[in-house]
């Protein structure tokens, strides 16, 4: 396979795997529109988001993990190898990581502390 065709194809995998990623996003947000969700319901909801089930660390650790391995990525093929492109990965990573999931444990707790267990 040439090298132009593989980076098509690596592409359209990407593009379609973003696609199904989406349309999962899609279905919880329209859980989270729900008549039905009251404070329980939706601690519940966050809690799924960032707690440590499949893959480790919830789904939040995974985009996060993901940003990770494109700021790798980004640090051997830069072109001046100076940050331009994989420090704002990185940090992206870490904002996710240190603040997205903090407030939404912050969250989850004041709608329903005992954790909807």
């Amino acid at each position: 396979m040439t090298t132009a065709r593989a980076a098509r194809t690596r592409l359209e995998r990407v593009r379609a795997s973003a696609g199904i990623a989406q349309l999962a996003l899609q279905q919880i947000e329209d859980d989270l529109k729900a008549d039905d969700v009251d404070q329980e319901v939706l601690a519940s909801i966050l809690r799924e988001l960032i707690e440590d089930t499949d893959p480790p660390g919830g789904f939040m650790a995974a985009v996060a993990q993901l940003l990770t391995v494109a700021a790798r990525r980004a640090e051997q093929i830069e072109p001046d190898r100076d940050g331009d492109a994989s420090c704002p990965l990185y940090e992206a990573a870490a904002l996710i990581t240190d603040n997205v999931g903090m407030r939404l444990i912050w969250a989850a707790q004041s709608l329903h502390p005992q954790g909807g267990h």
